[in-house]
Parts: C-alpha cells; sequence; structure tokens
C-alpha cells in the first residue's frame, strides 16, 4: 500500500472520496433528480484545475489573496478528490497504476547521475 502522511494510505483516501462522493449523490438527486455522470464530474474536476492553477499564480505573486495556503491546501485536496473517483469509476487500481508509473519513469530518467564530468563535487 502507497503510505500517505496522516495515517491514511491511498485506498483508505479512495474510501473516503467515495462516501463524500454517495453524498454529493443524494443530493444531486434531490436538486436535479439525477447524479452527476462520470464525464460531469471530469468537467468538475478541470474547473478544480483551472482554480488550482489560479493559486499558483498567486504563490508567484500573481493573483495574492490574504488565505492563499489554506486555499491552496483546499484546491489541492479537491483535484485529488476528482482523481480517486475518476479512477474508482474507470475501476483503476490507483496505487498499483501509480507505483507502476514511478518505476516506469525511474528506468526511463535513470538513476541521477553524479557530478558533472571533470568537475569536483560541491559540499
Amino acid at each position: 500500500m502507497t503510505d500517505v502522511p496522516g495515517g491514511a494510505d491511498l485506498r483508505d483516501l479512495q474510501a473516503r472520496a467515495m462516501a463524500v462522493r454517495e453524498l454529493y449523490a443524494h443530493v444531486e438527486a434531490e436538486r436535479h433528480g439525477r447524479t452527476w455522470t462520470v464525464e460531469e464530474t471530469m468537467l468538475g474536476f478541470v474547473g478544480d484545475v483551472g482554480d488550482l492553477a489560479k493559486l499558483v499564480q498567486g504563490k508567484a505573486g500573481v493573483r495574492p489573496r490574504p488565505d492563499l495556503d489554506d486555499a491552496l491546501a483546499h484546491e489541492l485536496a479537491d483535484c485529488l478528490w476528482s482523481l480517486l473517483v475518476l479512477a474508482d469509476a474507470y475501476d483503476v487500481d490507483l496505487p498499483a497504476a501509480f507505483a507502476r508509473t514511478m518505476d516506469e519513469l525511474t528506468a526511463h530518467l535513470g538513476t541521477p547521475a553524479g557530478p558533472p564530468s571533470g568537475g569536483a563535487a560541491v559540499d
């Protein structure tokens, strides 16, 4: 299992995300007579990514706001929620896929090299 700070692992986070998704489903059914489709969940994720982009600009000084750090943490969590819900919808074992992808990237990128040739390591 992939450990996540705070004692939870990715599977625990996915179970929690799905429990919240169920709560949303009840609210959506009451308000709109139906629940969101997977495609609508993806569109919500795209909106969250746009909000995240604005907050990243804020961290760069372009869009400052007083609650920037809290808002950034919230939006990152929103994006993670969407990814976890989408992975569940498409039956993707996200911890296994993440580990496999990181292994592939590590193999592709290789082991970090030592100091540049001809140069000494700097302390």
